[in-house]
Formats: C-alpha cells, sequence, structure tokens
C-alpha cells in the first residue's frame, strides 16, 4: 500500500468467515471494500478450529463406524497411523499458509491490508502494518468488526506459567501427550477429548457444573457422548473445579491439576476449554465510547447498538449471538445486503425471513459436534421452548429401530427428538445423537427455517433403507399419539 490516507466505501476489521463474507457482499453490492487482518486470512476457523480439528476427527470417527459394520472389524483393528493423521490435518490447514485465501480476495475485487487494525473515532480505522508505516482508513458507510473471540481463561494461581493449552495448541498439536487433561464440558472439551483419547492419549475431564457434557444441548446428547468417551477409556469427571495448576521442573515436566475436593492429578499437558472471550480488547474501542474487552450488542440489522449514526457492524462471533462459523457467515451474508441496501437508500426487508432478517440466528442455528457418536441439532431444545412459553410436543424416537440405522452398523445405537409447536404444527427444534446424523442435519434446518406443518411433512418420503428414515417414524409416533398426522 502506498501513501497514508485511504477512503472505502466499507472498512472491516478481520479476515476470517464473518469478515471475509461480508467484505465479499458488500463488495457484491457495489461498494468498494477493504479488510485488515494481522493474522492468516481464513481466521481460526481454517487455522485453529473447524478445518484441524474436523480433521483430526475424521479417522477417529471413520474407524468407529468401521468397527461396527460385520466384515470390517479385524480390519481396523490396532492403533490409528498418528504421523498420518497429523499430516492430513497439516494439509487441511493448508500447512498454516493462506496465500489461496489471498487469491480469492483478489477475484472478487477486495482490497486487503495486512496490520493491526484499531477505530480511531467515527469511521476511523488505523492500522499499523509490519514495516512500521501506519495507513488511516476512512469508512465511508460502515466499519464491520469481525474479530472473533480468544479463549477465555480462568483466574487460577500457577495458570501463565503452567502453559495451558488452548484450542489452537490441541489442533496444531506435534505430539499425543501421554496423560491430557481436559477441563470444561462444551463442544470444544468434547471433541478434543474425543480425538486425543482416540489417538493415544489419557484422557481425564474435568467439568465444573453437574448438568453433563454439552449443557446447551439435549440432555440426552450429553449422556450419550459422556458414555461412549467413558467406554473408550476417558476418565469424565463432573463437578469437579481445577483451583490451581503447576509445572514446576520445566518445559518438559508434567503439570499438576489442584482440584477443589483436595485431590490433584498430574498430566503431561492440561488443555483449557472453558469458554471464549470476545476479541475486542484492542481494537480501539474506547474511541467510540465502547468498553474495551466487551461483547458488541447488535440490532437485527447487525448494527452496534450503542454507537451513534448506524455506521459501525459487528458480525460473527464477537456479537455473541452464535459462535459457529456457518451462523457468522450467515450473518455476514445478511449484513452485507443490508449495508449495500442503506447505501443506496433502499428499504430494507426486514420481514420474518425476509432478505435483510437475522431470523436464523433465533429460531434455526444449525449445529455438529463432530463426537463420537454425533450430535446434530437445529432450533430450540426443550429447556428453550418452556423458556419462550411456547407449547411443544416432545417426540423421541430410537434411530437404532430404523432399517436404514441396521445398514449402516451393526447394533446402532443413536436416538432422535423432534419439538413440534402445538399450535402452529410446525417442527421447531430437532436435536438427532447417532452416526452419521451429522448428514441428516441439513434437512432438519429446512425443515424448521421453512416452518413446514407435519402434515406437508408426511408427502416427503424418505429413501428406504435409509437413516433418514425415521423422519417417517418420528411422523408415526406423533400420528399414534395425537391423531393428527394423515
Amino acid at each position: 500500500m502506498n501513501g497514508t490516507s485511504r477512503a472505502y466505501d466499507v472498512v472491516v476489521l478481520g479476515a476470517g468467515p464473518a469478515g471475509e463474507n461480508l467484505a465479499d457482499r458488500t463488495r457484491a453490492a457495489g461498494l468498494t471494500s477493504v479488510i485488515v487482518e494481522n493474522e492468516l486470512l481464513g481466521g481460526e476457523c481454517s487455522f485453529w478450529a473447524c478445518e484441524p480439528s474436523k480433521a483430526l476427527l475424521r479417522p477417529v470417527i471413520a474407524r468407529a463406524d468401521a468397527r461396527r459394520v460385520p466384515g470390517l472389524r479385524r480390519a481396523v483393528e490396532g492403533p490409528l497411523d498418528v504421523p498420518a493423521v497429523f499430516a492430513h490435518r497439516d494439509k487441511m490447514a493448508t500447512y498454516w499458509q493462506d496465500e489461496d485465501q489471498v487469491d480469492w480476495l483478489r477475484s472478487v475485487s477486495v482490497d486487503l491490508i495486512r496490520g493491526h487494525g484499531r477505530l480511531d473515532g467515527p469511521r476511523q480505522v488505523v492500522v499499523d502494518m509490519p514495516d512500521g508505516e501506519t495507513v488511516r482508513l476512512t469508512a465511508r458507510h460502515a466499519v464491520g468488526v469481525c474479530t472473533g473471540t480468544v479463549t477465555a481463561f480462568p483466574d487460577l494461581p500457577g495458570l501463565e506459567h503452567a502453559r495451558p493449552w488452548t484450542n489452537r495448541d490441541a489442533t496444531a498439536a506435534r505430539h499425543v501427550p501421554d496423560r491430557l487433561a481436559v477441563v470444561g464440558g462444551g463442544v470444544v472439551a468434547v471433541e478434543m477429548a474425543t480425538a486425543f483419547q482416540a489417538l493415544g492419549s489419557q484422557v481425564t475431564m474435568l467439568v465444573r457444573g453437574h448438568k453433563g457434557l454439552l449443557n446447551r444441548m439435549e440432555p440426552f446428547a450429553g449422556e450419550m457422548v459422556a458414555d461412549a468417551l467413558r467406554a473408550a477409556g476417558a476418565d469424565v469427571r463432573f463437578g469437579t473445579s481445577v483451583t490451581g495448576v503447576a509445572r514446576e521442573d520445566g518445559a518438559q515436566s508434567p503439570v499438576r491439576v489442584d482440584l477443589d475436593d483436595g485431590d490433584s492429578l498430574v498430566a503431561d499437558e492440561i488443555l483449557f476449554a472453558t469458554g471464549r472471550s470476545p476479541h475486542t480488547a484492542d481494537i480501539g474501542l474506547e474511541t467510540i465510547g465502547l468498553t474495551p474487552g466487551d461483547w458488541l450488542t447488535v440490532d437485527d440489522s447487525y448494527r452496534v447498538t450503542d454507537v451513534a449514526d448506524g455506521w459501525l457492524y459487528a458480525v460473527g462471533d464477537v456479537n455473541h449471538r452464535a459462535l459457529m462459523t456457518h451462523q457468522g457467515k450467515y450473518q455476514a451474508r445478511i449484513a452485507g445486503a443490508v449495508i449495500g441496501a442503506r447505501a443506496k437508500g433502499e428499504a430494507l426487508d426486514d420481514r420474518r425471513w425476509g432478505a435483510h432478517a437475522s431470523t436464523a440466528d433465533s429460531a434455526a442455528v444449525p449445529q455438529v459436534v463432530f463426537s463420537e457418536p454425533e450430535v446434530a441439532s437445529v432450533g430450540l431444545t426443550t429447556r428453550e421452548a418452556e423458556r419462550a412459553g411456547l407449547r411443544v410436543d416432545v417426540v423421541d424416537y430410537d434411530i437404532g429401530r430404523v432399517a436404514g440405522a441396521a445398514q449402516y452398523s451393526d447394533g446402532y445405537q443413536g436416538r432422535a427428538r423432534v419439538l413440534i409447536d402445538a399450535e402452529r404444527r410446525t417442527v421447531v427444534g430437532v436435536t438427532f445423537v447417532g452416526p452419521g446424523t451429522q448428514e441428516l442435519l441439513y434437512s432438519a434446518t429446512v425443515v424448521v427455517a421453512s416452518e413446514v406443518q407435519v402434515d406437508r411433512l408426511w408427502h416427503a418420503v424418505p429413501a428406504f433403507p435409509t437413516i433418514s428414515e425415521v423422519w417417517l417414524r418420528i411422523l408415526e409416533t406423533y400420528r399414534d399419539r395425537t391423531g393428527t398426522v394423515a
């Protein structure tokens, strides 16, 4: 970049999936866009989360599936080939190089500035570049904050010197520790416990509460995953808090973990997966009257509500609505269209499910936990429906009773739950647990987002014999209970 000052219609801070898509969509709306990033283009998802973690988990899940298929069990005896797994992980993380992402950004005519970007008053962004140069950017219409999140560490004695793992250390690991302590019971904790137990670690999970694993999902999901982890050899402890950690004898020494019951354990590495904090501590929020380090509260068009004149948008994890890559990309598509429409003085279509409405954030957020068994969900849980005051019919079904499940694996164990709004007779929540259920999720998402009535679903015929036939069995169960489906 030559010169010290530039103007664009839209300036985007952060080149993760949300930032990339926001820049792309505003450019597609006819606006000039620039994106500012001080790490790798593609962000957490491409290099330290979604891509490398699923690369570690794919052979784990595939082996588990194969062991349940008659005729394949003997073919998959023995341990996983750890160097081959790591090599595949490296490939999927593109060896932590972002040239492909840079080429894509260029192909959609979005400019890139590498450096640390900070707000410096309304519509102003100052970028400190690696070569020491400073560039000032002015946004004519909007600044989009897409800086994501960072690991949230608890305040524990000795933690800094114990060199704990974050998700980045786990997904980019160069070795498999003999003993791995995992603190937390959410998605990152579950997935990394699943991966490293299968790769050869003795995993101990330390979960502070008594609600179980994956406590934002249906309780049976966490229960089934915990049972599977224990069956694989992991030690899963609930109601256990860490009070201190210490690694006293150098980088290669074990770490001692003190617990609130007075007990302690020793591990070679300790992974903290206890939550995320907004990556907003050093992006200049104080220059526009906001508090550094806070989540950014937005309205349904992703405008930050506490900023006058409506020029600041927050998209993706940083707004704390739904901390998932695909949802951040969805938000970016909506926000990009909103910014484009406002720049042209066009009216917004902000009706429910309209082109400028963020309806899916509250009604149809899909999520997959790549554990063994897999967990897939979209929409509301039973607990959330109750809190919202909805009267729902809860329909449960044993997926193992479906013919396609028996074909998928011997002794298939899985469970489905569908929530049907008793008044509107539409599906408002779906949870599947079991092998292969990740591939059922899009159909469930379409059902929830389309607000299809169950009478119409009766005519959506699932192919036989596939696991998707569970939809028919759920409708039959609902019919037999209520007598209201043909």
